[in-house]
């Protein structure tokens, strides 16, 4: 089992990243059902992919734009429907990639909304791996690039299955139809692409400046830690700022002020982590509350911004630590 960020400050289960709604979605129905997860079972074969029949995208036709589809006419194909609608110019986009989309879903035969990421104005960031999303979108992604409206029919084996999904109304005969706006993608050896900033002060670490993909090293000084938060960029980048209710897709890693030993990293978990800045320690979330995507961030935590007294059971952070973390900031959810 792959070992959870010790970053969260409340069970993960909590946390959703898209609600079911019909277009006019409650927020309040939050669920990850709804969203492209995927369904129990195992991955079907490697299905065929054809250009169509697709239905007609009738409004919100540009990129980025919550579009209107028309109802399926006649029967679906049985294979996977794929057609890019706006070509991007971005980073292709690979098996086990994290994908940051917008995205609107419906049944074929009724053209009921089942979801949609524009009403919540927040995208999702999902990686396109076995056992995290359904094999629709890990095919009919895979070699699309950043940048492009890709539309979707995927039928219930590479969908939902059999099952369907109860809650999202979807049945397990039903053709799903997707639009999807690909914003970005990233994978284990993203790093943080802004410009590199002075680091002068002396009693404060020092953090590496490569974006190869490699963890950064830190260097702890040995003095006495800051009894403040220190937040503070190492590479600025010149994305939009990170507002307080935001989540984030992250590269990062954490070492103990005292002796420098690591305790956590998805550099070694070669897996990036995406979080709502109001499930983290409030260290976590006052560093990285307005500064921009695409940088590199020195965040210093004080034990009572960080775990205090009741560290995570199981790691190395002992009672009062103080944490040094490097972040890099790669998508604003």
């Amino acid at each position: 089992m792959r070992r959870r960020s010790l970053l969260i400050a409340v069970p993960a289960g909590l946390a959703t990243l898209a609600a079911c709604g019909d277009g006019g979605s409650d927020s309040s129905k939050a669920s990850e059902s709804a969203s492209p997860s995927a369904p129990d079972g195992s991955a079907a074969p490697p299905p065929k992919i054809v250009g169509g029949p697709l239905p007609a995208i009738t409004e919100g036709v540009k990129f980025g734009e919550k579009p209107t589809v028309a109802k399926g006419s006649g029967d679906p194909s049985k294979d996977l429907a794929v057609k890019t609608v706006i070509a991007g110019g971005g980073r292709v986009i690979a098996e086990n990639d994290f994908v940051v989309a917008h995205y609107l879903g419906q049944v074929w035969s009724t053209a009921k909304v089942f979801d949609n990421s524009y009403d919540r104005k927040a995208p999702l960031a999902i990686q396109l791996a076995q056992g995290s999303i359904i094999d629709g979108w890990r095919y009919g992604l895979a070699g699309k690039k950043a940048g492009s409206r890709v539309q979707m029919a995927i039928p219930p084996t590479w969908g939902y299955g059999p099952q369907g999904n109860e809650q999202a109304g979807i049945k397990g005969t039903d053709t799903l139809v997707f639009v999807v706006d690909v914003q970005d993608t990233f994978n284990a050896k993203s790093s943080a692409e802004g410009g590199e900033v002075a680091q002068d002060t002396t009693d404060l670490p020092k953090v590496g400046t490569n974006t190869d993909g490699k963890a950064p090293s830190i260097e702890v000084p040995d003095v006495a830690p800051p009894k403040k938060l220190v937040s503070r960029y190492i590479l600025e980048g010149d994305g939009e700022e990170v507002g307080a209710d935001n989540s984030v897709l992250v590269q990062y890693k954490g070492v103990l002020w005292d002796g420098g030993k690591e305790f956590d990293s998805t550099y070694g978990r070669g897996q990036l982590t995406s979080f709502s800045l109001q499930q983290v320690v409030k260290g976590w979330a006052q560093g990285l509350t307005g500064k921009k995507v695409g940088s590199r961030v020195l965040i210093v935590i004080p034990p009572e911004l960080g775990y205090g007294d009741t560290p995570p059971e199981g790691s190395d952070i002992k009672k009062d630590s103080t944490l040094v973390f490097s972040v890099d900031i790669l998508a604003k959810l």
